[in-house]
């Protein structure tokens, strides 16, 4: 990938089918670009001499899609593997799944946790391919609860320690002292994150059997957030229960990460306040897979299963209440990171719509990722960061697939290649390597929830 400055070439790409503000493909129509800007759609647009013409008939255009949680650091979950790798190991392992995301469709990203602001700026400045990243840096949590030893033990003290490796300059992130958060939050802002991410709550594996507590109270929450607010960051909260997700809203989150647990009079407080459920069916999905075959506990199995019975409700809750839903894989194996495009058919079989699935992926993740309304849409005056699929993609079950997506544009640029593009706007500076497709699996060791 070149430098961001680099000008794009100007095509249109002619008769292809192009997904709308509703979440629908329309019939045949033409797309203009130029300078990585869609300059016009519609119907047989004029010849421009400056451009050059693309046979898309037979074509899918979407947006590129906008992962609202993933973690790009961590490439397993073995616990032998996170304790023995090397940190440069691990930065390398992160540039591999940052291309991967982005050969899959991915063309912004928000880091939940591992990744700091040195590889947003890498991949912002073409060092690294890879989406647009926005980061938190590390997930602050409350000493001795869940992300705090939770996988290893003692000695290892947090979920972020497996994320990424302690290393000189990386924001403590546990909070030892009651008032003590907002000084943390100062910490994590100091290092460039864009985002502050909180876990409110204790998870699916968190060591205690029982439901997921509330790691922090409202009052702490809410201070939290009006610092963060203080330097014009947004705050995103894991968070799984109605305690926690009340006092979440409550607090001032701008999404709510999993929100298992979401009950009617919350979602209700959610849609008012307008917070983003993003609710990253993909784990728990594995979660419950690994709980059939006796790998867990019997308390983490049990609760593994009863979560993945709750996705559906829970996405239903949100839906009713027309609480703003985001795509979010929460992508953290090697096996996850190029296989983002599945939570997509995951939203629609937790009862999304196919058209609203999409907005999930697109428009709405956009706008979460505070890129503007006319992000996230396949718009005039929007920047051409999108993706080109081979098939009409029906019932979103293509997206199980991965060489679901043919080609992949990011500002304009072919970072991904179909074929029927012509050799003038494939530039050997613009394109990555060959990127091998991942093959799904079913991670051998449990995902952190």
């Amino acid at each position: 990938m070149p430098g961001r400055s680099e000008a794009a070439e100007a095509f249109v790409l002619r008769g292809v089918h192009v997904l709308d503000r509703t979440g629908r493909f329309g019939e045949p129509t033409d797309v203009a670009v130029g300078g990585g800007i869609i300059h016009a759609v519609g119907t047989r647009l004029g010849l421009d001499r400056d451009a050059v013409d693309v046979d898309a008939h037979d074509l899918w255009l979407m947006p590129g899609v906008v992962d609202c949680h993933a973690h790009v650091t961590q490439s397993t979950y073995d616990p032998f593997e996170l304790a023995t790798a090397s940190l440069s190991t691990r930065v390398l392992q992160t540039a591999a799944a940052l291309r991967a995301s982005l050969a899959a469709g991915v063309t912004h990203l928000r880091d939940a946790g591992g990744a700091d602001a040195g590889i947003r700026d890498a991949v912002s400045a073409g060092t690294v391919p890879g989406p647009r990243l926005a980061v938190s840096v590390v997930g602050l949590s409350r000493s001795g609860r869940h992300g705090d030893g939770a996988i290893i033990g003692p000695g290892l003290e947090s979920a972020e320690d497996l994320l990424m490796p302690d290393y000189p300059g990386r924001p403590p992130h546990t909070v030892t002292e009651a008032g003590s958060l907002p000084a943390s939050v100062r910490g994590i802002l100091r290092a460039g994150a864009d985002w502050i991410m909180i876990y409110a709550s204790g998870g699916v594996m968190s060591a205690r059997p029982g439901q997921p507590e509330p790691q922090f109270s409202p009052v702490e929450l809410a201070a939290a957030v009006a610092e963060a607010r203080r330097y014009g960051r947004p705050v995103m909260m894991h968070a799984l229960g109605e305690r926690s997700i009340e006092a979440a809203v409550a607090a001032g989150a701008r999404s709510i990460e999993h929100g298992i647990g979401l009950t009617e009079p919350v979602a209700a407080a959610m849609a008012a306040a307008g917070v983003t459920l993003v609710p990253t069916l993909s784990p728990y999905q594995d979660l419950a897979a690994l709980a059939a075959t006796g790998v867990l506990p019997g308390w983490a199995a049990d609760r593994a299963e009863a979560t993945e019975a709750a996705l559906a409700g829970t996405i239903a809750v949100a839906r009713a209440a027309g609480v703003p839903i985001a795509l979010g894989s929460d992508a953290r194996h090697r096996t996850r990171h190029g296989a983002n495009l599945a939570e997509i058919s995951r939203l629609r079989h937790a009862g999304l719509t196919p058209p609203e699935a999409l907005l999930a992926a697109t428009a709405t993740g956009a706008r979460l990722f505070g890129l503007g309304e006319g992000a996230g849409r396949i718009a005039v005056g929007s920047a051409f960061d999108a993706i080109l699929l081979d098939a009409d993609p029906g019932d979103l079950s293509i997206f199980e697939r991965p060489d679901a997506v043919s080609g992949v544009f990011l500002g304009g640029r072919a970072v991904l290649p179909h074929p029927r593009l012509p050799g003038k706007l494939v530039r050997p500076t613009m394109v990555m390597e060959e990127v091998p497709r991942i093959v799904p699996e079913r991670p051998a060791v449990s995902p952190p929830g």
